[in-house]
């Protein structure tokens, strides 16, 4: 009896040893190089067609194709072989696809041939390309959070070719400039769900400039409990947007260890450090197709975060929380109030644009919407350790202007480019509120006359102006302002400009030497100077030199103080100009968007 309790013991434990050296091969896999891969040898890959397991593909290798992938990028050329494979052929989503040859890692499928191949040819990215990532990573110098990426955006990378629905004014193709490319990566699409096709129109310049080609209608996003662990060939997301609207992307992992993963073998946009939110994804069919097969998918539980992406592949670190910027957007109008919850991804330069389209797509989809709908914006944009930047503005349909809707996107889109771009600090965005009153009507008037009581006036004398609004469909408004010649101006010609809020602040922007970068406390301080669109202003000009230094403006100056000032210019962002802004006057706040402009002159005796 002892001896067949010591006998079993010792299978049990042989047993344990042998199951532990199982978990920590598939943990950490032996890796076959480049160099020992030759044509004629045979392994398997894996991927998920339907469901979360992956399951196998025969891999037949072609060959090694050399500096295809950029200088010293090898690209192990091979043919799948399988009965779902060869019905599929090589798809959108399968990226990433572990491929092993005599047991050992090679790589991750990463490219496919042509448009209309008739066999599962691709190419494999060598996994110690990939691996590359992991020490880069690891680095001490390497740069944290997604706060400084890299500035060259791979257009196209995550975009299907003509999406799964084709959308008129995309681009379809970065290759069509003249030159033909027969090895590309294989598409992670970015799958935009909750939004109207509409929007995406609408934006598709802008996300065009930031490497996006949507696809729309082709999975979900949710927290379902996925409780099947993440191993190579699994299907791993990537997400932009989530909450009422979701943006994600979803490729293959290619490699795991305890701490993080590999997967997709070339880059999402290739933005270097990134923090965006990594997920668990079940796919729920692989649907062939000769021009265009992908995989619909719906995203599940998150497991971590995506922390770089980069030119073989992308990385994620289990356990980890990204930081997202959360948005509530609230629509008040005479049905009731309407909120929208969501995060997006904290980007420079995919921030603008998510926030830009999903402002848009939710005004575009409450009931509400139409063409003679008019905008009250108030709201703030949070930022760690600085004031607010405050919005309050009207947003109305005008004469050769975007829709109402689009104007009050870009108007935020832009508040982030300039919060992003300063070369001092990182923005951290704590959240954005915005609240939005809908008003059925075309609540816009255009500034038709103004005029003075006088042509001559005498320092410190006060004369009166008279301006008329001209609103869409609607009687006339006149307006009486007064306005004080200043007592300490020059003689002669005292020229006035009357005009809109976006008109002053256009001037300011249209300055060459207002290009310089400030620093993002003045950034800030300028954006809360902005001047609204439901006034009109009155500023008196005078031919006297105006200094700006960052945010703070010295208007008057005499010559023998520009002359000591001028030698400030080297090392102070100084904005000289030659006319002074010397007194600006608002009328009280209008229920219109107010365009127009107009300058009239008064002598000074």
């Amino acid at each position: 009896m002892k001896k067949l309790v010591s006998a079993f013991s010792a299978v049990l434990f042989f047993s344990l040893i042998a199951s532990a050296q199982k978990t920590d091969s598939a943990q950490n896999p032996p890796i076959i190089p480049v160099s020992q891969i030759h044509a004629g040898m045979h392994g398997v890959a894996y991927t998920v067609f339907q469901g979360v397991k992956p399951e196998s593909m025969e891999v037949e290798v072609l060959g090694v194709l050399h500096n295809v992938n950029g200088p010293k990028g090898d690209v192990i050329l091979v043919r799948l072989h399988g009965e779902k494979v060869e019905y599929t052929g090589v798809v959108a989503g399968m990226s990433g696809s572990p491929v092993y040859i005599d047991g050992k890692l090679a790589g991750a499928l990463a490219f496919r041939i042509g448009e209309f191949s008739k066999e599962p040819i691709a190419g494999v990215t060598p996994i110690a390309d990939m691996l590359e990532i992991n020490a880069l990573d690891r680095s001490p110098a390497e740069e944290s959070a997604a706060v400084k990426p890299t500035v060259n955006t791979v257009a196209g990378k995550t975009g299907t070719p003509g999406g799964i629905y084709p959308l008129p004014g995309l681009a379809q193709d970065s290759t069509g400039n003249g030159f033909a490319n027969y090895l590309k990566p294989i598409e992670t699409p970015l799958v935009f769900n909750g939004f109207s096709e509409e929007a995406i129109q609408l934006f598709a310049g802008q996300l065009g400039s930031a490497g996006i080609v949507p696809v729309m209608g082709a999975g979900s996003v949710s927290n379902d409990k996925q409780p099947e662990p993440v191993e190579a060939g699994s299907a791993i997301s990537a997400i932009l947007v989530r909450g009422d609207m979701d943006i994600e992307a979803t490729c293959t992992v290619t490699y795991v260890d305890p701490q993080r993963l590999l997967a997709c073998g070339h880059p999402l946009l290739q933005f270097g450090s990134v923090d965006l939110p990594m997920n668990k994804a079940e796919v729920l069919a692989t649907l062939p197709s000769p021009l265009n097969a992908f995989k619909i998918v719906n995203t599940t539980e998150p497991v971590g975060t995506f922390v770089q992406d980069r030119h073989t592949g992308i990385m994620g670190v289990f356990n980890r929380q990204p930081e997202m910027i959360p948005v509530t957007l609230s629509i008040h109008s005479s049905t009731g109030v309407k909120q929208f919850h969501y995060e997006v991804l904290n980007n420079p330069k995919l921030t603008p644009v998510a926030l830009m389209v999903t402002v848009f797509n939710a005004l575009h989809g409450v009931n509400e919407f139409g063409e003679e709908i008019t905008y009250r914006l108030t709201g703030s944009i949070g930022v760690k350790g600085f004031p607010d930047v405050t919005m309050r503005n009207m947003f109305a349909p005008a004469e050769n202007a975007q829709p109402a809707a689009m104007q009050a996107a870009i108007s935020l889109g832009e508040r982030f480019e300039s919060i992003y771009d300063n070369p001092y600090s990182a923005a951290a965005v704590a959240g954005v509120r915005l609240d939005f009153d809908l008003v059925r009507e075309r609540r816009w008037a255009r500034l038709e006359s103004a005029r003075t009581s006088v042509t001559e006036a005498r320092p410190g004398e006060e004369i009166m102006l008279e301006t008329v609004l001209a609103p869409y469909r609607g009687e006339r408004i006149v307006q009486q302002i007064p306005v004080k010649i200043p007592t300490s101006g020059s003689k002669g010609t005292l020229r006035i400009l009357v005009s809109d809020g976006e008109t002053l602040d256009h001037i300011g922007r249209s300055n060459p030497a207002f290009g310089r970068k400030l620093d993002l406390a003045s950034t800030i301080s300028l954006l809360n100077k902005e001047h609204s669109n439901n006034r009109v202003y009155v500023s008196l000009l005078e031919a006297d030199p105006e200094a700006r230094v960052a945010d703070k403006v010295m208007p008057t100056l005499p010559i023998s103080i520009m002359n000591v000032m001028d030698g400030m210019r080297g090392n102070q962002e100084m904005i000289v100009s030659g006319e002074s802004n010397v007194d600006e006057t608002a009328t009280a706040p209008l229920d219109y968007v107010v365009s127009g402009a107009q300058l009239l002159t008064v002598t000074v005796k």
